[in-house]
């Protein structure tokens, strides 16, 4: 099983539901986990042994996954399957898949492989024709303010919808970039975040720059265009976010 999108969109997230929910009891089903209260591994799955995460771009070489195909000889201790999840799997070498690809032809019965890549044109094509592939694409503005409204409304931190809405903005469909920027602004903001203070945090100059900025631009008054580019600069924008 391949899992395949952009960072931060929760590939990694769904590949350990999925472990989950295919190590319950009474087998997979469509309740959420929360209602299934017979489940295998009711401990975090950092703790379950028949779960094992592997990092791609840190484990990648062949020597890893000679290891790993020892591994899947022994049947899982407590799920019903054993399930490696392997992210960044497009930063494996060319030996290491094809050490894998053996044991992708003929995969032992009660073990899962679940992949996530942000990069699937760089797996080749023997591994791709051997996965069921999921496009995860990135989230709507809408849909990561919804998100950090919960976790602010739950984690108590008091922020303007103005706020939530151009950080959600700038996470730029990533829903972990989102939760880290208000993780930041929580830590470092006292009283209720505005968006003034999500500007000053991402580099972000407001509407009244950039409509002022595409005026000059407009009426080709270079100079004045120059001016305002460099004091934005001067006053921490990224030039690649006054572009965008």
């Amino acid at each position: 099983m391949l899992f395949a999108g952009p960072r931060g969109v929760g590939k990694t997230t769904t590949a350990r539901i999925f472990a989950k929910s295919l190590n319950c009891v009474e087998g997979p089903n469509s309740l959420p986990l929360s209602k299934n209260v017979n489940y295998v591994g009711k401990l975090p799955l950092s703790r379950s042994i028949d779960v094992i995460e592997i990092d791609g771009a840190s484990n990648r070489g062949i020597e890893e996954i000679r290891s790993l195909r020892e591994g899947v000889k022994y049947s899982p201790l407590h799920g019903r399957y054993k399930i490696y999840i392997i992210d960044e799997v497009h930063m494996l070498t060319q030996e290491a898949f094809n050490a894998l690809l053996k044991t992708l032809e003929e995969p032992p019965p009660k073990v899962v492989f679940v992949f996530a890549t942000t990069n699937p044109t760089k797996l080749p094509t023997t591994i791709l024709s051997r996965c069921q592939r999921f496009v995860f694409k990135r989230l709507s503005v809408s849909e990561i303010t919804s998100r950090l409204r919960t976790i602010a409304d739950k984690e108590k931190i008091k922020i303007t919808e103005n706020a939530l809405h151009y950080l959600a903005i700038r996470a730029d469909g990533s829903i972990r970039d989102g939760e880290s920027i208000l993780e930041q602004l929580a830590s470092f903001i006292e009283g209720e975040v505005t968006e003034e203070d999500v500007f000053k945090l991402i580099g972000f100059l407001g509407n009244d720059f950039y409509f002022t900025l595409l005026n000059k631009i407009l009426t080709v008054d270079l100079s004045k265009v120059i001016v305002m580019l460099n004091k934005g600069i001067e006053d921490g924008a990224d030039p690649v976010e006054i572009y965008r």
